[in-house]
């Protein structure tokens, strides 16, 4: 990780470097998501040099995206896709990056920002989280003069970026689309909702995570995909890990019992997951964010970018 000219906290990374690369894939994202707006989205993104050449005047590409959705459904994950994809510098930016105590630093942190993005293009400048960076201005009496600086710095530096032919692209992602600010909403082009996993979709992660062992009964994958409506990635994988949990805690049981200690060699292997476990794990495990899900819609069906051909 390293840090920005004259050590001002942001931290950019060359694609060699970041973490966890992960690629488009159009059956992954299409089959398995059940997403294809999201993936022609981001497929488009990736202009190869042989067709720039049309890419010009009013086919110019975006400029900015938001990626928005409940919370755990991959849009972190589809940034570091994008960056991938494109073979572009990736900036990973959140608001600790960009916020200073000391007054005017937070907007000089911001011209940095996008000078560096401009010198070291193309580039791909990540906003994790907006929401905390630039919430709807003028809501609260109590927003500090240097929150409403920053804002309107960031949003100069990305209305720049629309007169000129440079290559910095801005992705955003957050749970909360309806906190942003209107001017913000406008520069970002496409607005992309990220849902909630489908029936097939939950069926594959189910067997990608929990899969069935051949002498073994099979797992009721239609009962979790029936079960889980509502759920998000990241509570499946919780609520797989919480059905993994039940044979080892059978097994700590089993050991706890014997006074004498077990070499390390010679400890038993853990159990196979059971339909009752998993019957457990449904009981122990909720949906973190279906309840908000008609309001993702509704934003969707207000400001989103629908399907793109």
């Amino acid at each position: 990780m390293c840090t920005l000219i004259n050590s001002m906290g942001t931290c950019y990374l060359p694609l060699t470097q970041v973490p966890d690369r992960v690629t488009l894939s159009t059956k992954a994202w299409t089959e398995e998501n059940k997403s294809p707006n999201v993936f022609v989205s981001a497929e488009n993104l990736g202009i190869e040099p042989k067709t720039l050449w049309y890419f010009k005047g009013l086919l110019t590409p975006w400029k900015g995206i938001l990626l928005f959705g409940p919370p755990g459904t991959g849009k972190t994950m589809l940034a570091k896709a994008v960056a991938t994809e494109c073979n572009t510098t990736f900036f990973n930016i959140s608001a600790s990056s960009v916020v200073s105590k000391w007054r005017g630093d937070s907007e000089k942190l911001i011209k940095v920002l996008f000078e560096l993005a401009r010198h070291h293009a193309p580039s791909t400048i990540f906003l994790d989280e907006i929401d905390a960076i630039i919430s709807q201005r003028g809501e609260a009496r109590s927003e500090h003069e240097s929150s409403r600086r920053l804002k309107t710095e960031l949003l100069i530096q990305m209305d720049g970026l629309n007169r000129t032919d440079e290559l910095v692209f801005v992705l955003a992602a957050t749970n909360l689309p309806w906190e942003l600010d209107a001017a913000m909403l406008r520069r970002l082009e496409k607005r992309i909702l990220v849902p909630l996993p489908e029936a097939e979709a939950r069926c594959r992660m189910f067997e990608e995570l929990l899969p069935s062992l051949p002498e073994e009964a099979p797992l009721p994958y239609d009962l979790l995909v029936e079960k889980t409506k509502g759920f998000s990635g990241s509570d499946i994988r919780l609520l797989c890990k919480e059905a993994a949990m039940q044979p080892l805690r059978r097994l700590m049981a089993e050991l706890d019992k014997r006074e004498e200690l077990v070499p390390e060699d010679e400890l038993p292997n853990v159990g196979p997951i059971t339909v009752t476990d998993i019957e457990m794990a449904l009981k122990n495990t909720r949906p973190s964010a279906h309840l908000n899900a008609p309001r993702y819609d509704k934003f969707n069906s207000d400001y989103g970018s629908h399907a793109l051909q």
